[in-house]
């Protein structure tokens, strides 16, 4: 399917909310379905990577019922899990099949996880590696590709791991297998990457320690079933961002928004280039702060991002080149390697589909250069089925001139269902 945008001629205004944060969605089933007794998730989002994650722990016994926004999981403890009848299937979600190892590394039946075939494709050695060294039996694909077979093991160890690649989802996978393993786990990681399983752990009764850049626990703890209310996404709040600060005369407010400290890069590289955005009434939910904004269209200059800040907004690096295609002067992105291995190749599509727009943009091995144009062309923009490449090119051709055509737009479904009525809405 294809959809046709119209470069925008008014600004967005109003007031909105954007789909619930799908990290903490993926974590909180998870946690809930390890959980003894009841767990009641208010504001889930329910995509299809979450959805992904409810079925396979469906498939594993564990009773999920889902009542509008709301999910209401009766947990099983640690090892009440069932053997599940058929493989578990994990779509798209490499979050749900790296999270999921780590759990399934501690129990006593076989396991095989696979997923469609960006997934199949996608680096699963980053987490075989230390599942396999705490004593997991997890095996891939030429050592490194789904179909993941797990099959039961005789005793996982605690282990001190430094995480080579910054990555939250490998972190969280030794993390998750720390709870049936003897003794202490410590990760040592040199760049920050989101912290919501060390936050949702320790909310669920999980004790974890944080010194300096050490993250440690201690198993032994019970998890108790809680209720907890998931915040928007940033990474989705990021899009919406972008428009009001690049589109004339725009003013909007998004509420209920996460503002992790280990996710809010977005925000300092707005501030950076020059964007009018606020946040204010801010408070602590559930272990995670959360905020409302507020943002205007303001012009921007070009900047340079690249090192720690990198991990902190890795997910909004697509639209971050939007803007830098817009900005005054140059915008550098470096350190950012790990964009190639998500649900596509990330630099290569932006850099293609960018330049398609007449933007001056450079393809680095772990980035891209960017010098800023007045303004972009229409075109025929290809998605390459990512959802936030989608969403980011259709964030540019309000900004092009002509009609943009999107090709694989529908994969906003992935995290972000009413994407385009959004949008629609504050451009009405």
């Amino acid at each position: 399917m294809v959809l046709i945008i119209e470069k925008c001629s008014n600004g967005l205004i109003g007031e909105t909310n954007v789909p619930s944060d799908k990290s903490i969605s993926h974590r909180a089933i998870i946690c809930g379905a390890l959980s003894q007794g009841e767990t009641i998730v208010k504001n889930i989002l329910l995509s299809k990577d979450v959805l992904n994650t409810i079925n396979c722990f469906r498939q594993m016994g564990v009773s999920i019922k889902v009542d509008g926004s709301n999910a209401y999981i009766q947990g099983v403890g640690k090892y009440g899990f069932k053997k599940p009848k058929v493989a578990l299937d994990c779509g798209n979600s490499a979050t749900t099949m790296r999270l999921l190892s780590g759990v399934l590394v501690g129990q006593d039946f076989s396991t095989t996880l696979i997923g469609d075939n960006s997934l199949m494709n996608r680096p699963m050695e980053r987490i075989i590696s230390p599942l396999s060294e705490m004593g997991g039996n997890i095996e891939g694909k030429e050592g490194k590709y789904p179909p993941l077979e797990i099959k039961p093991t005789n005793k996982l160890k605690g282990i001190e791991y430094k995480l080579p690649i910054a990555s939250a989802q490998v972190k969280s996978a030794i993390l998750l297998a720390s709870l049936y393993s003897s003794g202490k786990t410590i990760i040592i990681e040199n760049k920050i990457t989101r912290d919501h399983t060390e936050r949702m752990l320790n909310y669920f009764g999980e004790g974890i320690l944080i010194k300096g850049n050490e993250i440690i626990i201690n198993n032994g703890q019970k998890f108790v079933g809680k209720e907890l209310y998931i915040p928007g996404d940033i990474s989705s709040a990021a899009f919406l961002m972008v428009a009001a600060t690049l589109v004339e005369n725009s003013h909007i407010i998004i509420k209920n928004v996460g503002i992790n400290p280990t996710r809010d890069g977005i925000l300092e590289v707005l501030k950076e280039m020059g964007g009018e955005i606020k946040v204010f009434n801010k408070r602590l939910v559930n272990n995670e702060p959360i905020g409302d904004m507020e943002i205007k269209h303001s012009p921007l200059k070009g900047c340079v991002i690249e090192g720690d800040i990198i991990g902190r907004l890795i997910d909004e690096l697509p639209i971050i080149a939007v803007l830098g295609a817009l900005a005054e002067g140059k915008t550098i992105i470096k350190d950012a390697e790990e964009l190639r291995y998500k649900e596509t190749d990330r630099i290569k599509a932006m850099v293609l589909e960018l330049k398609k727009m007449g933007a001056e943009i450079e393809e680095l091995s772990d980035g891209m250069i960017i010098n800023g144009v007045k303004e972009l062309e229409a075109g025929e923009l290809n998605s390459y089925g990512d959802h936030r490449i989608a969403m980011a090119l259709s964030i540019a051709a309000l900004k092009a001139d002509g009609k943009s055509i999107i090709k694989g737009h529908e994969s906003v479904n992935i995290s972000y269902p009413n994407f385009y009525e959004t949008l629609d809405y504050l451009l009405s």
